[in-house]
């Protein structure tokens, strides 16, 4: 079948028209948690600068006390933002997103079952994911339609110090580390009725007290990446993503930076860039980001150096384009943005921003 030229033209430029309205009413929002204070500060991001605009400030209802740090996760369809609460009373505080400001709206805090160091949701936003550093345990909470966080439904015991908690992509798998054991917990998800079961082997263990903290998934989840905290080294793990497991430990690479380690070892967070080219590393020690190149087919890691940073990094998070990153400090009460270089991933330090007291946890979002 022939098309004539001006259906063709006319075509082209509808679209354009597409492409152009889509890219002008997508937004990009950056929320910080901000424990000590109570409060999540919101920010509007410039995709083209990296700017952040202040947008809001949030002070959360119903928290008598602060404490200890603010985990934050967003639901799968990005309608709802949940924080937990270490202080009084231990709460996940459940608020909806408003598409078109990316301001909140508290709608009402749900029981968690101990102070959550970390909370995620599984992919279906179904239920709300929990690693309890004091309580040691991890837990899993139902979520309602109406974005609210229910009554504990599970509570697995005896996990040391657990840190962090996510599902894999096919949500049927979930990973736990546990930074007073020095393993990584490993089992399987029923996402129909929000259950954890034990998978084989129910763990991998690391090296004596290295402290496993946070972890990554690489982008096609052939591999892992664990930072463990009391050593400051990061653990590259192949995963096998059909049986849910940890299989081999391929690589150990040290988060200090080369000038040496502070009087006090304590490493982060880490993240990767979205394409999985470049990972990043915060040490609180010496107040740090470490930079790494990642090698795609073996999932190996390079040191590329560290920079400085806020006093004491606790949290970061790069935006969804891969172009930069903000890192947030406990004791600066700022936060720190940088450009990521794009055939290097080498960071450059942009701005400083005020934010709450002992910032400790950033979440960025992506809005159409």
């Amino acid at each position: 079948m022939r098309i004539g030229l001006a259906a063709l033209v006319r075509g082209f430029f509808i679209a354009a028209f597409a492409m152009m309205a889509t890219a002008a009413s997508a937004a990009t929002y950056l929320y910080v948690g901000n424990a000590g204070s109570n409060e999540i500060f919101i920010f509007s991001l410039d995709p083209k600068t990296g700017d952040l605009t202040a947008i809001d400030k949030f002070t959360v209802p119903g928290i008598t006390k602060a404490g200890g740090s603010m985990p934050m996760a967003v639901s799968p369809n990005k309608k709802f933002l949940y924080a937990g609460f270490r202080g009084e009373p231990q709460v996940a505080a459940a608020f909806a997103i408003d598409p078109k400001t990316g301001k909140l709206k508290h709608l009402g805090n749900g029981p968690l079952a101990d102070s959550m160091a970390y909370v995620a949701t599984d992919h279906t936003g179904k239920w709300l994911l929990s690693a309890s550093y004091p309580g040691h345990k991890v837990t899993v909470n139902p979520i309602g339609a109406d974005g609210m966080v229910q009554a504990v439904k599970q509570s697995i015991p005896n996990l040391p110090n657990s840190h962090s908690i996510l599902p894999d992509k096919s949500n049927t798998h979930v990973l736990a580390a546990s930074l007073g054991a020095d393993v990584v917990n490993q089992f399987k998800f029923d996402a129909k009725t929000g259950t954890l079961t034990p998978n084989d082997p129910p763990n991998t263990k690391v090296v004596d007290k290295a402290g496993p903290r946070h972890f990554r998934f690489s982008k096609d989840e052939r591999f892992v990446y664990l930072l463990n905290e009391l050593k400051a080294i990061i653990i590259v793990f192949a995963y096998d993503a059909k049986k849910g497991v940890l299989t081999k430990e391929l690589q150990t690479i040290s988060a200090i930076p080369a000038a040496g380690p502070a009087e006090k070892i304590w490493a982060a967070d880490i993240h990767l860039t979205p394409d999985g080219r470049y990972l990043y590393a915060t040490e609180r020690g010496t107040s740090t980001i470490s930079q790494y190149k990642v090698d795609l087919k073996t999932g190996l890691l390079m040191a590329n150096g560290s920079v400085p940073t806020e006093k004491q990094p606790r949290a970061f998070e790069i935006d969804p384009t891969g172009k930069y990153l903000y890192t947030v400090g406990e004791l600066s009460d700022g936060m720190t943005s940088y450009s990521i270089d794009g055939k290097t991933g080498v960071l450059a330090k942009l701005k400083q921003y005020p934010v709450g007291k002992d910032p400790n946890w950033v979440t960025i979002l992506n809005l159409p």
